[in-house]
């Protein structure tokens, strides 16, 4: 289906006129037919003008007013004939129908949300079969999924779109709006399950064989960026085009995420103590150089292992060291 753009519609002042004016000149004629003839009035012209009074109103179903960033899309007898995508008072064949599948969807996005329902419904109505061409936003609900290593996480996105091709919207797909969430969470599974939660050895997140430090948690741009070139494959035929798609919500599930929780404590303790031990290992190296430089005193091999032993445990204890003096020989 390709969209075809119609221009030189915009006559519909002109047409709510005529018809006005059109209603005035019946009116006056039922009048004058009626009452105005000296022979008894006049049947015929009361007859028609009674016609026109009846007939006339026709031409309103096809007087259309559009707002920017609004589209009407025109079928004439089932038979897709235009869109007007410009905004003014236009007039069409009073016998089209506008189409617009997804007019009463109401899903969690920018265009119909609300938090009162009778609100959204009220917006929905407003904005009947109109087509809307505004950047809109997606909200999907949050998805529980298994990352590249099996772990449940919970994660949320936000997809900003907006509607490139009328045509292929309303006719290409059943309802456009729930199509692109469908889409959107199959999308996201794909994506996340190439991922760890936090970078893991031996992955290989990008598909070149070779083992890199991709993670949800800490390539949120570069995942953003994969989940929204997936959700743009599949709803091309749709005729909408994805803007941007941003992670919204990340977590561990609830199931595991206190186990997770231990685990990230762990490695933080271990991280620390292999950093303290590196710290005091380098000091008492330096402290037994600068002994040794400076002949302070003499130490045998077994001397300086002891001495070695005590400043380690000094250094890398979690409480203060309680020194013991040695008031008498050092031997």
């Amino acid at each position: 289906m390709k969209e075809k753009i119609l221009t030189g519609k915009k006559h519909g002042m002109s047409a709510l006129l005529f018809s006005l004016l059109l209603y005035a000149v019946a009116i006056t004629g039922i009048i004058i037919g009626a009452f105005m003839v000296e022979d008894g009035g006049n049947p015929a012209l009361m007859i028609v003008s009674i016609i026109v009074v009846s007939t006339a109103w026709i031409l309103w179903p096809g007087l259309h007013v559009l707002k920017p960033q609004e589209a009407l899309v025109l079928t004439l007898f089932g038979k897709y004939i235009g869109t007007i995508n410009e905004p003014g008072f236009y007039f069409t064949n009073p016998f089209c129908s506008a189409v617009n599948p997804a007019a009463k969807t109401i899903l969690s996005q920018s265009a119909d949300i609300s938090t009162n329902p009778a609100a959204a419904n009220i917006a929905a109505a407003e904005l009947g079969k109109k087509m809307s061409l505004k950047i809109m936003t997606l909200n999907n609900s949050r998805q529980k999924i298994n990352d590249c290593l099996g772990n449940p996480i919970e994660i949320g996105i936000a997809v900003t779109w907006k509607i490139v091709d009328t045509a292929k919207a309303a006719f290409n797909v059943d309802n456009y709006k729930e199509f692109l969430s469908l889409q959107c969470d199959s999308a996201l599974r794909n994506i996340v399950r190439l991922y760890p939660y936090d970078a893991a050895p031996d992955v290989d997140t990008t598909g070149d064989g070779i083992a890199d430090d991709g993670s949800l948690r800490g390539s949120s741009d570069i995942v953003a960026g994969r989940i929204r070139d997936e959700i743009q494959q599949r709803v091309n035929e749709a005729g909408i085009e994805i803007l941007e798609a941003r992670i919204t919500y990340l977590a561990y599930a609830t199931e595991i995420a206190a186990v997770m929780l231990q685990r990230q404590q762990a490695s933080a303790i271990i991280d620390a103590r292999k950093m303290i031990v590196d710290g005091a290992v380098g000091m008492v190296e330096m402290a037994l150089e600068r002994l040794n430089e400076n002949q302070v005193v003499t130490l045998d091999e077994e001397r300086k292992a002891a001495m070695v032993s005590n400043l380690l445990v000094v250094l890398c204890g979690n409480h203060d060291a309680q020194p013991i003096v040695n008031s008498g020989s050092l031997y």
